[in-house]
């Protein structure tokens, strides 16, 4: 056999190995639920900005914004533990981290422009990093203890995997729980901020406490038991869909 057959015949088998893109199952997105307060007036102003903005932006510029402003909004915290006006900065960041997170996707959807698996997946893990940075630079700040915001964290990782992984299991993606989404979560933000201006500090039962380190105790309370609760919901619903034979 000619050496130019050998290397025919090698091409033609290491191809028939690799499954042809056309051979892929079609992706299907899951059911996006947002029920939080702001959620209808959100949907109308991001539609409106996105019908209106510039064909030079894109959703990946927007991806990249929201997680550039809230790495800012953690060093702006840093820089709070040294001067406390630092804090009117981790406001604007919030302000652009919300618009960066948010009118990415309303913009794809608008230009049609969707890419659903490298959305979802480049969304997401933006908004692990980006809130990790954000809890440093609250640990950081001297506005509240380390413990508090690392509680903060692991809860709020805790309800991020447990959402993940019902997008893939049910098809199913609640951006919000209850009432609160991520929005409502800057918005507590922003109003935290305003009352560190005055005061970092608050009386509970006759005791003066950090004002941080009592919202962040609530905070990671909620947050782990709305974890809890729907990771049991989910598991029943689950379970009814598959039951044992």
């Amino acid at each position: 056999m000619h050496r130019g057959s050998e290397i025919s015949i090698g091409k033609d088998l290491k191809m028939s190995t690799i499954p042809a893109a056309s051979h892929r199952p079609a992706f299907a997105s899951a059911r996006r639920i947002n029920r939080s307060l702001t959620a209808s007036l959100e949907k109308r102003a991001l539609q409106w900005m996105a019908e209106r903005a510039p064909r030079w932006l894109t959703s990946d510029q927007l991806t990249l914004l929201g997680l550039a402003a809230q790495i800012a909004a953690g060093l702006c915290y840093a820089l709070a533990r040294y001067h406390r006006y630092a804090l009117l900065g981790v406001i604007v960041c919030l302000t652009l981290n919300w618009f960066g997170d948010s009118m990415d996707g309303t913009l794809a959807r608008v230009r049609h422009q969707q890419r659903p698996r490298y959305g979802f997946y480049v969304d997401h893990m933006v908004d692990i990093f980006g809130s990790v940075a954000l809890m440093c630079g609250l640990g950081c700040s001297g506005f509240l203890h380390w413990p508090t915001a690392i509680a903060m964290l692991i809860a709020f990782l805790l309800l991020s995997s447990e959402s993940y992984l019902a997008t893939y299991t049910l098809s199913c993606f609640e951006i919000s729980q209850g009432l609160f989404g991520p929005t409502e979560i800057r918005i507590l933000l922003v109003i935290g901020n305003l009352a560190l201006l005055r005061s970092p500090y608050s009386t509970l039962f006759g005791h003066t406490i950090l004002l941080f380190d009592l919202g962040g105790a609530i905070a990671a309370i909620a947050m782990f038991a709305m974890a809890v609760a729907v990771t049991v919901r989910h598991t029943a619903e689950l379970y009814r869909q598959e039951p044992l034979p």
